[in-house]
């Protein structure tokens, strides 16, 4: 059995090539090839720190895995990953677990991915300002995946503490150098996203992270830190005026986001201003994006798909690599 770290993925595997992988994971998903249940959920009294476990299963891949997910939003104030994970990578043939597979990095990679397709299908093709709000575990992804799908001349960043703001800044203009694009801390959610043609939160913020005022006609927002109902980083009156609205998975959204459910509980939206899966989009069963007017929300809780999809592909590699 192998035993795959950070180390060993950064070897041999990019957020490019999981983009791909999380994209062929939202179609299958979306066709009804994956087996996917619902993840299990456990939250202590205090309402924050979560215990996840997420299996998922595709008979025509022949990939299965588990992912042991633990949330701890608070560990960032100790210098401690928010989010703790291994996956399980499983051969579907025997049912023997072949691999461990460093779940953080895993986690991060797929995320990242999920907005990576979203902006890929959802984005302006002409986009060159960017903002990300949130700088913990899952940012590094978020914001390369930005740059690998549109030609950003301008990153803007905010966190509520702005100190990590700026640290996360500085490292990431010397780690993603090769984008050329200038990435700059700001005080404010709503100084990062005004103007904006990209915006992503990845927050566990339980209030709106900036102000729809702020946010231009034909922005393209992904919606990726709020996981749980009470959770709702992006401003109800942003998906209320959405022009389209879409998402990983229907079910999981409807039962986990509050960045939707707040909404439809509000009555602001109800189901019929939610247009549908984004791999229907990928698959070409939906639109996408028809203007540069468009104001497009995505909003994505992450499914077992993404991690399966991702695992078959690090273990592929992982395995002629340790040969």
């Amino acid at each position: 059995m192998l035993v795959v770290t950070k180390k060993d993925i950064e070897k041999c595997y990019s957020l490019k090539e999981c983009i791909d992988a999380v994209a062929e994971a939202f179609k299958y998903f979306s066709a009804g090839k994956v087996d996917v249940p619902l993840r299990t959920q456990i939250v202590k009294k205090n309402g924050r720190d979560t215990f996840l476990c997420m299996p998922a299963f595709c008979e025509e891949k022949d990939a299965a895995c588990v992912k042991i997910l633990n949330m701890f939003p608070n560990n960032i104030e100790h210098g401690l990953p928010s989010i703790n994970a291994q996956v399980l990578n499983i051969d579907a043939n025997t049912g023997v677990v072949n691999a461990i597979i460093d779940g953080n990095y895993l986690t991060q990679l797929r995320t990242g991915a999920a907005s990576g397709v979203a902006l890929k299908y959802l984005a302006r093709k002409n986009c060159t300002k960017g903002a990300l709000i949130g700088t913990g575990a899952q940012a590094a992804t978020q914001l390369e995946a930005m740059l690998l799908v549109r030609d950003l001349a301008e990153v803007l960043v905010s966190d509520l503490n702005f100190e990590r703001a700026q640290e996360f800044a500085s490292k990431m203009q010397t780690k993603l150098a090769k984008y050329q694009t200038k990435i700059k801390a700001v005080k404010t959610g709503n100084e990062a996203v005004r103007d904006a043609d990209i915006i992503i939160s990845v927050t566990p913020s339980h209030k709106p992270v900036y102000d729809f005022s702020n946010v231009k006609k034909g922005a393209t927002i992904c919606g990726v830190g709020s996981y749980q109902p009470q959770m709702e980083e992006t401003p109800a009156e942003l998906v209320a005026h959405a022009d389209k609205i879409y998402f990983d998975a229907k079910k999981a959204v409807l039962a986990e986001a509050g960045d939707i459910i707040i909404p439809l509980q509000q009555g602001l939206i109800d189901e019929s201003h939610l247009q549908g899966e984004i791999g229907k989009v990928i698959s070409g069963e939906l639109v996408g994006r028809e203007n540069d007017e468009e104001t497009i929300f995505f909003k994505t809780v992450g499914i077992a798909a993404q991690d399966l999809m991702t695992a078959k592909a690090i273990y592929a590699k992982a395995a002629v690599a340790n040969n």
